[in-house]
């Protein structure tokens, strides 16, 4: 069972006095099986209260208000974390179901029904094309997504910058390149199109000698709906089924439910967003990943509300 600590700090800076921000973070560790928190220490910027609530996907999420002028914010997380490979492998257990079973629990389940649901998207086409290119008739439902995974892999090109926390799946289909983030939301978009619920997950995948994509930092994957043993996550980014090194924060239809970070604020400032992870492996092995963005600028002529949103996750 490894331990990771996890250091995960947000930072926004304006370049004059805002004021009223109000904000909410879904950094908490989420309710996960294979998951213990063994020690969470939150440190915000003028100690404000939090209030803390369950929202509808299950997530622990955090409420507070910065009513004075500021110039800064910093959202400071350390997290110790213990985790087990508990999740037995969908590609060689025989409990998990048939393509009739989950038809039949997720018609009887509202949660799964939504989370089954494609996005209405312009290139719903091509999706299906991929639907019928990669399903074959005598595919078990855990075949079928691994099949999908390995799509995404092989033909996706994993590369930074190239899109951003804002990109659709349209556009990320055009460009057949983007990050963890762009791969979850093709990859959702796949499954549902067969009626396989399936969720966005935001977590970290932690540090090992395999060279994973997106360690070190904020990570995103897959979680699909397999009767008989629940939730079962999938990472395309690096085609792997979830493991140990996996953490999970948050799920949601999208990224948009899941962000770790997002909010609003009065003022005519513009502001600048950095994060710095990192994640610290029992065995002295540590990666970090900072970025930053330069959010975008509008003209200071009057007091406005602007919204803010977390970094893509990588």
């Amino acid at each position: 069972m490894p331990t990771f600590v996890i250091h995960h700090l947000t930072q926004y800076s304006y370049d004059r006095p805002v004021r009223e921000s109000t904000n909410l973070i879904k950094i908490f560790p989420f309710a996960h099986p294979g998951q213990e928190t063994t020690r969470h220490e939150l440190l915000i910027t003028g100690e404000p209260a939090i209030n803390r609530f369950v929202d509808y996907w299950g997530n622990q999420v955090g409420c507070f208000m910065r009513s004075e002028p500021h110039d800064q914010l910093i959202i400071d997380s350390r997290l110790s974390v213990r985790t087990s490979s508990s999740a037995p492998n969908p590609l060689v257990n025989s409990k998990f179901a048939d393509w009739n079973t989950i038809r039949t629990e997720t018609g009887n389940d509202m949660l799964l029904l939504d989370l089954s649901r494609p996005e209405a998207i312009q290139s719903a086409g091509a999706i299906r094309q991929m639907v019928a290119e990669l399903r074959h008739t005598r595919d078990s439902p855990a075949v079928f997504i691994q099949r999908c995974s390995e799509y995404i892999f092989d033909n996706f090109t994993y590369q930074k910058g190239i899109t951003t926390v804002e990109s659709t799946i349209d556009e990320i289909l055009e460009l057949r390149s983007g990050v963890c983030q762009d791969f979850a939301h093709v990859l959702l978009q796949i499954l549902r199109e067969e009626g396989i619920p399936a969720r966005y997950v935001s977590g970290y995948i932690c540090p090992n000698q395999d060279g994973a994509r997106g360690a070190g930092a904020t990570h995103a994957w897959v979680e699909v709906w397999l009767p008989g043993s629940g939730w079962v996550g999938i990472d395309p980014t690096n085609n792997t089924w979830v493991s140990d090194r996996h953490v999970v924060l948050a799920v949601g239809r999208h990224f948009g439910d899941c962000s770790p970070v997002k909010g609003t604020f009065k003022g005519p400032a513009n502001q600048e967003l950095k994060v710095f992870v990192s994640i610290s492996y029992e065995d002295g092995s540590k990666l970090e990943d900072s970025s930053t963005v330069l959010m975008s600028k509008e003209p200071a002529l009057v007091v406005r509300e602007k919204a803010r949103e977390g970094m893509q996750q990588q």
